[in-house]
């Protein structure tokens, strides 16, 4: 299977965002947009000239199956950006298309916007995305309870 990544469209926002409304998937990424409008306008400010988040869909044998994006990017924070990534198609979870999703946008995102650490946070039971940071070379920085719910912090170093 190849997995490669394209760029975001309001199409892309659009079929997005219906697609996340899975239970399955709502009970483990939270949705900052509770509006299709909501989730565009997100998208819109991500165009802007020194925007401080990016996207790209993710892609298998060239179908669209997901998304991954950096928010809250800033080269004199640590970490300079947080990774947030849903692969939305139930067929393909836990075939490694996420990892290798994270692996090819964390290249992209430290060449294009200079990063030198990415953050992310999961949910303690969500095992999947554990060992999606986990081998995509996260290391676990800390354990806390949120809202009543258990969660880690995972970050990454480039190395150059």
């Amino acid at each position: 299977m190849e997995i490669r990544l394209g760029e975001r469209t309001a199409q892309s926002v659009r079929i997005y965002f219906e697609k996340v409304q899975n239970p399955k998937i709502k009970a483990v990424l939270p949705q900052k947009a509770k509006t299709v409008e909501e989730a565009l306008q997100d998208y819109e400010a991500t165009l802007l000239p020194g925007a401080s988040s990016c996207g790209r869909i993710i892609l298998a044998d060239g179908v669209y199956i997901g998304d991954i994006w950096c928010y809250g990017m800033d080269p004199n924070d640590t970490p300079n950006a947080m990774l947030s990534y849903c692969v939305f198609e139930e067929s393909y979870w836990n075939k490694g298309v996420a990892t290798e999703s994270v692996r090819l946008f964390l290249r992209q995102a430290c060449e294009k916007y200079g990063l030198k650490t990415v953050g992310a946070f999961t949910y303690a039971d969500n095992i999947a995305s554990i060992r999606v940071l986990e081998k995509a070379g996260f290391s676990l920085e800390e354990e806390f309870t949120e809202d009543g719910r258990a969660s880690r912090f995972y970050q990454y170093l480039f190395w150059k």
